[in-house]
């Protein structure tokens, strides 16, 4: 009997514990992903997914701190592939640990991912997505006219880059990393939404641009072409929950694709956080599939359908 296929969305976030932002601290935790990762794949066939927004904000830090003449900052969509590589080296290294330690054997690969996108999408003409470092506004006009950067206050704190946050449409690899699924083998792939590309007009090359791909709906995406069976996307939370924070707060279980759009038309998702996440998996849901949000604590009880926000 051949295992259920799921993508399994990891939230940038989820490998810092306490904000801890070192290189050690997330690889300690990548170590329990990767147990857990080993230990589902006994019964499924896993793809991983996962966000990227504290490390790709550390990497352009880093660039634009560091920048020289000689050695000028790389370009987000380049800091989008570099983190890519480091948190796949992470997630992969942690898998085949976990295994080792079983004395079980599974081939792990990490894919640098490249994610097209629509030329013409409309968040290209209004870039909302913060990134990288805060700056105050004497700073931030600075970089306007000097590199072109559309700047944007952020919750009192500071003025911080603003870029565009299109829509993906389809992934370069995805033969290979179906290719690698079927061969039984865990793939990571589509890191921080994907690295995003266009095709020229004339000979449909690929370019990239500056821009960042919600790891959610990319993830979706994946799930949608490598034929899962389900989708799941891991958050702090163990549900989605309506009326969240206040007295009356209900955690959401089982529901249906019209149930979700009720709630989601109603506004009770936050459009940073929770609602692209329900958007996404109720998506995978109308392919007659099922879509889970939970906890990294809850995951194995989700995918067994007996906890979590589950979708179908």
């Amino acid at each position: 009997m051949s295992k259920l296929r799921i993508v399994i969305a990891l939230g940038g976030n989820a490998l810092q514990r306490d904000g801890e932002v070192t290189a050690e601290a997330q690889k300690s935790v990548a170590e329990q992903v990767g147990k857990t990762i080993a230990k589902l794949s006994s019964k499924y066939d896993i793809i991983i997914a996962h966000g990227n927004g504290p490390q790709v904000g550390n990497i352009l830090i880093h660039e634009e701190v560091a920048a020289t003449p000689s050695a000028p900052a790389m370009p987000l969509e380049t800091a989008v592939a570099m983190s890519q590589g480091q948190i796949g080296y992470w997630l992969s290294q942690a898998i085949d640990n976990a295994f080792t330690r079983e004395k079980r054997h599974k081939q792990v690969a990490s894919i640098v991912t490249q994610v097209i996108v629509d030329r013409n999408d409309p968040a290209f003409r209004n870039p909302s997505k913060p990134i990288g470092q805060f700056y105050d506004a004497q700073e931030a006009l600075k970089l306007t006219k000097s590199k072109g950067w559309q700047m944007r206050e952020d919750a009192g704190r500071g003025y911080r880059r603003v870029v565009p946050s299109p829509k993906p449409i389809d992934i370069v690899e995805k033969k290979q990393i179906l290719t690698l699924v079927e061969a039984g083998v865990i793939v990571i792939a589509v890191g921080g939404g994907g690295i995003p590309v266009i095709q020229t007009k004339i000979l449909k090359t690929l370019k990239g641009v500056d821009a960042v791909i919600d790891k959610d709906l990319a993830a979706e995406k994946l799930a949608e072409l490598v034929k899962a069976d389900m989708f799941v996307s891991v958050t702090a939370v163990p549900n989605a929950y309506i009326n969240y924070g206040e007295p009356e707060q209900l955690a959401l279980g089982m529901l249906s694709v019209k149930e979700v759009e009720k709630y989601i038309e109603a506004g009770h998702f936050g459009a940073g956080s929770m609602l692209p996440k329900i958007q996404a998996i109720t998506q995978f849901a109308r392919k007659k599939k099922v879509g889970i949000i939970a906890s990294p604590d809850n995951l194995e009880l989700a995918l067994a359908r007996r906890a979590g926000t589950i979708v179908q």
